[in-house]
């Protein structure tokens, strides 16, 4: 009697995780991001559109700007270019490579070493070339979670193009995880919360605007 023949199946490889297949194939900026501090995306007040935006929010962290980028949508990130200041992000080395080459900073001289020169100037070039901004209207980092006081920029900006929309952010812990004076982060969870676009109030004064974009960003610090 001939022995039965043992026919083998096909054989099944287990399926990654979808939360693992997710990461494998994010860039690798966003990955450390997301590895570093969670970057974690709600929005609460909007959905992430293709609309050209002003995303403007708090400042405590070096970690800032790549937070808020890597949370974008991929479809997002490409055509949204955060700011940031000349003398730290363009004194060479890595991190001017990495804020040229995969962020597309638009670098702004806090110097002023032509008087004569508009700090604005390049926010101004990139929106008329159809770009969302990132900016951190209190102009430096703060020791503290809550932001300080608005700087000008963002109220000549929405004056200026009045078509933007101006959308409130704030971002969760980041004050604890690089902090001013740190080398090094400590991973830690953050949050980014989007809020509601900022609406335009005819005739309102520049410290009033300044006023209620800081406290839409500050509302959104509840959850």
């Amino acid at each position: 009697m001939r022995p039965a023949r043992i026919i083998a199946g096909p054989t099944i490889e287990p399926r990654p995780r979808r939360g693992a297949a997710r990461l494998k194939f994010l860039p690798p900026l966003v990955l450390l991001a997301r590895l570093l501090v969670g970057a974690y995306p709600r929005w609460i007040g909007c959905a992430p559109t293709a609309a050209q935006r002003i995303y403007f929010a708090n400042h405590s962290s070096h970690m800032d700007t790549l937070v808020l980028w890597a949370a974008l949508p991929g479809s997002l990130r490409a055509n949204t270019r955060p700011v940031a200041a000349r003398d730290y992000w363009g004194r060479g080395g890595i991190k001017q490579k990495i804020a040229e080459e995969e962020l597309n900073v638009v670098m702004i001289d806090r110097s002023r070493e032509d008087p004569n020169a508009d700090p604005l100037d390049p926010l101004r070039d990139a929106l008329a070339n159809g770009f969302s901004l990132i900016i951190f209207p209190e102009g430096t980092r703060a020791a503290q979670p809550m932001p300080g006081p608005f700087k000008g920029g963002l109220y000549f900006l929405a004056q200026e193009f009045p078509t933007v929309e101006l959308i409130p952010v704030y971002l969760d812990n980041l004050h604890r995880s690089l902090p001013k004076g740190a080398l090094l982060p400590v991973p830690i969870i953050s949050t980014i919360r989007f809020g509601a676009p900022l609406a335009r109030v005819d005739e309102e004064s520049k410290d009033a605007f300044l006023s209620r974009a800081r406290a839409a960003v500050i509302e959104l610090a509840a959850g």
